[in-house]
């Protein structure tokens, strides 16, 4: 097993933790669905909306103005957050979700410019993907007539730079790739597939949701056009979220949002579209999530990166080992040592019966196919019981996974 790396584990910052379940103490293990917020950002947001809450943009009353404050003082933040330097921009969205659909559309649709994919293009996507990260894409190539090809995993579940180096082609338009696999924790070696991909001539896009909370990725050495992650899996507001990437990528995409605050001008006829960020930012924006993911950043770095990045993965590997002891369990990607990610198969034995007895026990799991269901498809393994690890959690909740899957299984088989 790995050196257990020591780290406060900061629940007194979490009240949602503070209760019992079922008669026994919380242990939250479903951080890759959803990380809980600690009372800075709590505070932070409340603050806003009984002091600053307002329209942004818009207003000369000086409640606008301190709205429109926080809301710009929180893209700058996240801008440095991620490394981002002047060539970049930074984008709000609700969520990785909205940010991916975003480029995917903004890429096949013509708008103001010719559409960037078009018959014959090709489109590559990896296999670990989540659904948000394949939906979209699909779409776009049925819209343009682009081709979709996919870098797809071996038995192991890892990606190979040499499958990419194969799949490239004059073609590819787009490159399209998780930072961590939400199903099983992969890593892939995603920075040198960035690269190759834009060495190609191909617009590269980074779903960051599962790293930024550990991991966060530096877009100042990253070969990434774009960059997706979500303040609910860093410790932020749900309904949040980033798309940030190189201002030139940024500029080619067709908005998907037309209304309010996204254009300089309209008539009846026609209207002309803002510059960015706003031009991608249409309507009333989340600003108190703004305010909250700004805050979470702060959090993280206030802590700090690696000892969170340690002790998360501490934790992984405690659990993989564990696990991968019981009789009749199936650690998915063992191997996957740079995650906070445990996802697991129990022989004759359905995910959700283990996740309600666990439940049962005061532990929180997610079960299922985890929005990745061609990935567990193509791994023939099904449905899945998934933990994952977040700064509050302990060692001893480790333990009390492990026991209760122990029980399960024993009662269950």
């Amino acid at each position: 097993m790995n050196k257990r790396v020591p780290l406060a584990a900061h629940t007194e910052d979490f009240p949602v933790l503070a209760q019992s379940i079922n008669g026994a103490p919380l242990a939250y293990l479903d951080n890759a669905a959803t990380t809980q917020m600690p009372l800075g950002v709590l505070d932070a947001m409340r603050t806003f909306d009984t002091h600053d809450r307002a329209n942004i943009h818009r207003g000369v009353h000086t409640l606008s103005q301190r709205a429109t404050d926080d809301f710009e003082a929180a893209r700058a933040r996240l801008k440095t957050f991620i490394g981002a330097g002047a060539q970049h921009e930074l984008v709000f969205t609700s969520g990785t979700t909205e940010a991916l659909n975003l480029v995917a559309q903004g890429v096949s649709l013509a708008g103001h410019d010719a559409a960037l994919l078009k018959a014959g293009d090709e489109i590559i996507v990896s296999g670990l993907e989540h659904h948000a990260n394949l939906v979209p894409w699909q779409l776009a190539a049925r819209r343009s007539g682009a081709a979709l090809r996919y870098l797809m995993p071996d038995a192991e579940g890892r990606l190979h730079v040499d499958d990419l180096k194969r799949l490239l082609s004059p073609r590819t338009r787009v490159f399209a790739v998780t930072a961590c696999a939400n199903a099983t924790g992969e890593r892939p070696p995603f920075e040198a597939m960035l690269t190759l991909a834009r060495e190609a001539g191909a617009l590269t896009v980074l779903d960051a949701a599962q790293a930024v909370s550990h991991e966060v990725p530096d877009v100042s050495v990253l070969d990434c056009d774009f960059i997706a992650f979500s303040g609910h899996k860093m410790y932020g507001p749900m309904g949040i979220g980033v798309l940030a990437g190189r201002r030139a990528a940024l500029e080619r995409l067709v908005p998907m949002r037309l209304g309010g605050d996204m254009v300089q001008w309209v008539t009846l006829e026609r209207a002309e579209f803002a510059d960015l960020p706003a031009r991608l930012e249409g309507g009333t924006p989340n600003v108190a999530g703004a305010v909250g993911i700004a805050v979470a950043a702060d959090y993280i770095d206030a802590i700090g990166r690696g000892a969170i990045d340690a002790h998360v993965t501490a934790l992984r590997a405690h659990a993989a080992e564990s696990l991968g002891r019981l009789d009749g369990i199936t650690v998915l990607a063992p191997h996957a040592a740079a995650s906070a990610i445990v996802s697991f198969v129990a022989q004759d034995v359905h995910p959700h019966d283990i996740g309600t007895l666990l439940d049962e026990q005061g532990v929180a799991v997610r079960t299922g196919h985890h929005c990745a269901q061609p990935l567990l498809d193509h791994l023939g393994l099904g449905p899945t019981t998934r933990a994952s690890f977040a700064i509050y959690n302990t060692h001893d909740e480790v333990e009390r996974l492990v026991a209760g899957v122990a029980r399960a299984m024993k009662v269950l088989r």
